[in-house]
């Protein structure tokens, strides 16, 4: 099969394509996964006009095979077990264990380096739109989902542009929504589907996240410049925002794009 992406940049952008009725809503948050799934969500967040942060979950791989997941934690203490290849594979839990602290170390690591004093955003009741660069046993993604549940997001919604089937149906039993671009009959692993597949730097998540909050903060400034300009140009504009609500507390004003296509493409 040929590549259906040529790097995560384009393929961000087919996948915000499938998420366009959650573009311009202001409870919408986009969460990626470092390293990978960063520039795939600035994509998405840019184009649903959205905040963008990362979510640091950990692969705990195979020490023969580090792609091939037999867990996942998060931060926050979730974790989360891949049965299927633990028992395939026959792992004893003391090796489990010493994968999983050695990933913590990690995962520390990048919360400190990609988010530096910066709280974690706030999930509670919003659209949490959770991005990879590829889905392939689910690991990650299953235990990234679990702890938004447990944080009280209102929507959890899975979004990547490529998945294994079965990780597809599984994440769908969990997650509010799962939203991909191709859904190959044939894996074989994510990088196959990408042209360019070069590894994601913490250098390069830190560009794009301090981009993503440069382009936030110009988006609220603009809107503000313009309600400012329509309130001086027309009184009555002013007066006919300020009874929008019959109980005066003030209401968005948004419009949701027309909804893409949710079949995946086989």
């Amino acid at each position: 099969m040929f590549a259906q992406f040529h790097d995560r940049a384009e393929a961000g952008r087919l996948l915000a394509g499938k998420l366009s009725k959650y573009a311009g809503r202001p409870d919408v948050l986009v969460l990626a996964l470092p390293r990978g799934g960063v520039p795939v969500g600035f994509e998405v967040a840019r184009a649903l006009q959205a905040p963008l942060d990362v979510m640091v979950v950990r692969k705990l791989g195979l020490p023969a095979d580090e792609e091939l997941a037999m867990g996942a934690i998060a931060s926050g203490g979730w974790s989360v077990l891949n049965r299927e290849v633990i028992d395939s594979y026959a792992i004893p839990r003391g090796l489990i264990e010493s994968v999983a602290v050695r990933e913590e170390h990690e995962l520390e690591r990048r919360e400190r380096a990609y988010r530096g004093r910066r709280t974690a955003p706030e999930v509670r009741g919003r659209v949490v739109i959770v991005v990879d660069d590829g889905i392939a046993t689910g690991a990650t993604m299953r235990v990234a989902v679990a702890a938004l549940r447990e944080a009280k997001a209102g929507r959890v919604v899975v979004a990547a542009p490529v998945a294994a089937r079965e990780s597809y149906l599984e994440l769908r039993c969990g997650a509010t929504e799962v939203a991909v671009v191709i859904l190959p009959k044939e894996f074989g692993g994510v990088g196959r589907f990408y042209t360019d597949f070069t590894q994601v730097t913490d250098a390069d998540v830190s560009r794009l996240l301090a981009a993503a909050r440069s382009q936030s903060t110009e988006d609220s400034a603009g809107s503000h410049r313009d309600q400012t300009a329509a309130s001086s140009a027309s009184p009555l504009a002013a007066s006919s925002a300020r009874r929008k609500s019959p109980t005066g507390a003030s209401q968005p004003n948004t419009s949701e794009a027309a909804a893409a296509a949710s079949r995946p493409m086989l």
